[in-house]
């Protein structure tokens, strides 16, 4: 099947999505950075990566979608977060990095059967419920366009009186459904929570859900209240970090055995050596260096070892770097490493990064998780390809 992705970045979504089966016939991407990371791994041949079309490097506005209307799949993408991100202004529809008309104007154009967008958590914000609903509908009908001088609070309420008083087929639509998704509920090394956006075109008549959650916090709790995760890591009982307020629990926890432990740092990194302690050791993995430097913040501590890590931030000085840390158990901290944050978002080890260390981390911060990514791609080509019948993984 062949899909399209929108602000690519360093891959982390499109990857996700070739692993479920997508074969993707263009790359869309402004970064250069990130345009670079794409065409170094192209150029290794790694992977499905190295039959990826060469990225097209520049603003999607200038992109003409129309010659491949009725041959696309699948349409997926993050179109930029900062108008919606708690470190941005909030400025959303008045801020000019919004691209989400341009996802909309490439749905209208290529009228795909399905697509997947993501964005951050903070979309769903109070502060942003209008405007939520008027991406919504626009996603569900993106050839009902806003007319000339029209604001988009105008557009919206006319959207409005077509979603409530149209009968029957009045053009391209879509089902859309939207949830935000936690990561860690999937298998990644991160409690990384972002919304995800579905839509199947109308006419296919697909009835589909978000996937079930694979792993779960209580089984993890499980898992180390046993003892069965300290001895698979071979950690001694003297450093076992146990919240003894889980104890109680330990029955009900134990009952629940259809989903998975969560995945930890030490579950994602525990093979590497610690580049601060065994620097030599770990020259011999690509892109795992010291970094000097780190320090907390109030509220800003690190990643504990033994849990999910926390969401790894587009930045590496200020709060940001208080977020891509390791905390030691010894309370101790210091940087990821470029390796180690690739792990935590599941990218492979044979994947590399184009750019200095700041602008890796920069990448890495606004992934999505490679194994989220397909997941849920895994859910959408198999109902593309079975129509409505369920989806076991």
């Amino acid at each position: 099947m062949k899909a399209i992705e929108l602000f690519a970045g360093a891959g982390g979504l499109g990857l996700g999505v070739s692993r479920a089966g997508f074969s993707p016939q263009m790359i869309i991407e402004w970064d250069r950075w990130c345009c670079d990371t794409i065409r170094e791994n192209r150029r290794d041949g790694f992977g499905l990566i190295g039959t990826w079309p060469e990225p097209t490097e520049g603003d999607v506005r200038g992109v003409d979608f129309r010659t491949l209307e009725g041959k696309i799949d699948l349409i997926t993408g993050g179109p930029p977060c900062q108008p919606f991100s708690l470190g941005g202004k909030h400025r959303a529809h008045a801020d000019s990095r919004d691209m989400w008309p341009e996802a909309v104007r490439a749905l209208r154009e290529t009228k795909p059967k399905a697509f997947i967008f993501e964005n951050v958590k903070g979309l769903t914000r109070e502060s942003f419920a209008t405007y939520l609903s008027h991406i919504v509908l626009q996603m569900t009908y993106p050839e009902l366009t806003a007319k000339y001088g029209e604001d988009w609070e105008g557009h919206l309420s006319r959207l409005e009186k077509h979603h409530t008083g149209h009968r029957g087929s009045t053009g391209l639509e879509y089902n859309v459904v939207y949830r935000v998704l936690n990561a860690a509920n999937y298998g990644v090394p991160q409690r990384r929570e972002r919304v995800v956006f579905v839509g199947f075109r109308n006419d296919l008549d697909i009835e589909w859900s978000f996937p079930r959650e694979t792993h779960s916090h209580d089984a993890l709790l499980s898992d180390q209240l046993k003892g069965n995760y300290w001895e698979r890591h071979k950690v001694r009982k003297a450093d076992r970090i146990v919240d003894d307020r889980h104890w109680g629990r330990l029955d009900r926890l134990t009952k629940k055995t259809d989903v998975l432990p969560w995945r930890t740092t030490r579950d994602a990194i525990s093979d590497l050596p610690d580049p601060e302690l065994e620097p030599l050791k770990a020259k011999k993995h690509h892109d795992h260096r010291f970094q000097a430097g780190a320090r907390t913040y109030p509220g800003h501590t690190g990643s504990p070892l033994d849990e999910p890590g926390k969401t790894l931030k587009a930045g590496v000085h200020g709060v940001p770097g208080g977020e891509n840390m390791l905390r030691r158990p010894d309370g101790s901290v210091r940087y990821f490493t470029v390796r180690e944050s690739a792990r935590l978002q599941t990218f492979p080890d044979e994947f590399r990064f184009h750019g200095s260390w700041t602008e890796t981390m920069r990448q890495l911060g606004n992934a999505v998780p490679v194994e989220l990514a397909s997941v849920i791609a895994r859910s959408v080509k198999h109902h593309l390809t079975f129509g409505g019948s369920d989806f076991l993984k």
